[in-house]
């Protein structure tokens, strides 16, 4: 009996304890997926930051100029109004992915994520009408006095104003519907899931009235777009037809240094090259997003860094190119030079 009562005793005792090891392969994925993640939001904050400090000299550029000389020329006044749409643009789309990316956690309301996502597509549409606006700006002022738009060249400056509030009115209206049909979240702690990381459309692509609202949203774009290439290709038979003029004449007469209208137009074309670049990248990855159920990592974040490209490298184009603000720095030198001598 008792040999009985030891082995139920041998048999009640718990047995030894070995703690659980993690996977080394599940170790790696995690480690990856961290790395991974602090890489984008490097990448987002470079991005913003040096966007925001590109736009942050450009406006300042122009609000001396304006407190300067009390107004601004035409071409200045569309590239102010593009910088804003810039701000707007990095700000409501770069801060938030940039948290998103290394973790920090945030929780506005739903209404919060609806108008962060609606000023970011108001700053894309004005941003869109801006260069637009600006090419074919310049695709008229280049043209000779005695063409057949030497009327629409006098009056093109006075109608520069009217079109960049149309600009802003109609990218306010047209992204109304965001505040409706929108849903998602913003930012996120477990970044794990990229799905739960950017906001979503849910528009009704079921309805009846489908196709009229695609249409309403795109015409826009469409038009811009339409506007842009016809400028930048008159803008190029232009340039082409002064460099075919140059090389015909003798060049004691030919200066070595483009004038002002040619560099300037060669400005525009790179800017408008560098908008349809970026904007055809983001289009093609947001519409191939909107018909994912669970878009992978990497395309969800290649759709926000091409969404915010433009953004970043325009005022830097801008800065190189633009007469303007060389025509600002030249000035800020003189004057430094003038008060270290006296």
């Amino acid at each position: 009996m008792e040999n009985a009562e030891m082995q139920v005793t041998w048999n009640l005792e718990p047995l030894p304890h070995f703690p659980m090891q993690a996977s080394p392969a599940r170790e790696s994925v995690t480690y990856r997926m961290r790395d991974r993640d602090v890489a984008i939001g490097i990448i987002f904050l470079i991005q913003t930051l040096a966007g925001v400090s590109g736009n942050s000299y450009l406006m300042y550029n122009y609000l001396s100029l304006y407190f300067k000389e009390r107004q601004l020329k035409a071409k200045d006044l569309i590239l102010m109004h593009l910088t804003l749409a810039n701000f707007l643009t990095l700000f409501c789309k770069g801060v938030p992915q940039t948290m998103e990316a290394f973790g920090i956690k945030c929780s506005p309301s739903d209404s919060g994520y609806r108008l962060l996502f609606y000023l970011h597509r108001v700053g894309r549409g004005v941003s869109f009408g801006s260069t637009c606006l600006s090419s074919v700006f310049q695709a008229i002022t280049i043209r000779p006095k005695h063409s057949s738009w030497a009327g629409i060249k006098i009056k093109a400056p006075q109608l520069i104003i009217p079109f960049i509030y149309l600009t802003w009115i109609l990218s306010l209206l047209v992204n109304t519907d965001i505040l409706e049909h929108m849903t998602g979240s913003l930012c996120h702690t477990n970044i794990t899931h990229p799905t739960d990381l950017r906001y979503h459309s849910s528009f009704p692509w079921e309805e009846p009235g489908e196709m009229l609202h695609v249409i309403y949203v795109t015409l826009p774009d469409a038009a811009c777009m339409v506007l842009m290439l016809w400028a930048s290709g008159s803008m190029l038979l232009i340039l082409h037809r002064h460099k075919q003029r140059m090389q015909h004449m003798p060049r004691s007469k030919v200066s070595s240094r483009s004038p002002p209208e040619t560099r300037a137009t060669q400005t525009i074309l790179l800017l408008v090259s560098t908008f349809v670049c970026f904007y055809t990248l983001s289009s093609l990855f947001t519409i191939y997003l909107m018909f994912l159920l669970d878009p992978g990592w990497w395309i969800v974040n290649a759709t926000g860094v091409f969404s915010m490209g433009f953004s970043c490298l325009s005022p830097f184009l801008l800065m190189r190119h633009s007469p303007s603000s060389s025509m600002f720095c030249c000035t800020w030198t003189k004057n430094r030079k003038s008060s270290l001598i006296s």
